[in-house]
């Protein structure tokens, strides 16, 4: 993974821009992409992507303290920590958006999913267009998680031109 995608991926996980992922924050996402998308905190998928991020906070976290730095997230992330427990996360919030549960998500359940977990609209647009290779106004589970993790792992997905730089108000990490 490139140091540049984990800077931007990290530093939308860190809303508050303090220089730590905090256990909070990052469930935060889960409660987010609940309200956006209309599902009761109560509802079994908004659970079940409680309990996936819940894991994936854990792996994170290295020290255990509750806190994520960038290092710990840098010596996290990757193919394997994408597979073992950020494919089951992504896919529950993916799953929480998809209203109909065709797994495929329109536009308008797109945007505000992305939205939701951190991605501004104009660039939740950007990626949607990017997802939509056969212009059918849908973009499937499978598409979905492969670009993102072709962006973890690469840098490059058909996404990564609607991630642009890190996100603004991000903190400039170091790059190694």
């Amino acid at each position: 993974m490139s140091d540049s995608a984990k800077q931007y991926i990290f530093g939308m996980l860190d809303s508050d821009g303090d220089g730590v992922i905090s256990h909070g924050e990052y469930l935060a996402r889960v409660d987010r992409a609940a309200a956006a998308t209309g599902r009761d905190p109560q509802h079994p998928l908004v659970a079940a992507a409680r309990e996936a991020h819940q894991e994936v906070f854990r792996q994170m976290d290295a020290d255990a303290d509750g806190r994520v730095t960038f290092e710990e997230y840098r010596s996290w992330a990757g193919h394997e920590a994408f597979e073992r427990s950020c494919r089951p996360a992504l896919g529950s919030l993916f799953d929480l958006a998809d209203a109909d549960g065709d797994g495929r998500l329109t536009r308008q359940e797109f945007t505000r999913l992305r939205a939701a977990t951190g991605n501004s609209e104009d660039g939740a647009a950007a990626a949607f267009d990017a997802l939509d290779e056969d212009g059918d106004g849908a973009v499937d589970r499978a598409s979905y998680l492969a670009a993102i993790h072709d962006f973890l792992t690469t840098g490059a997905s058909p996404m990564a031109d609607a991630y642009g730089g890190a996100r603004p108000g991000a903190p400039q990490l170091p790059v190694r």
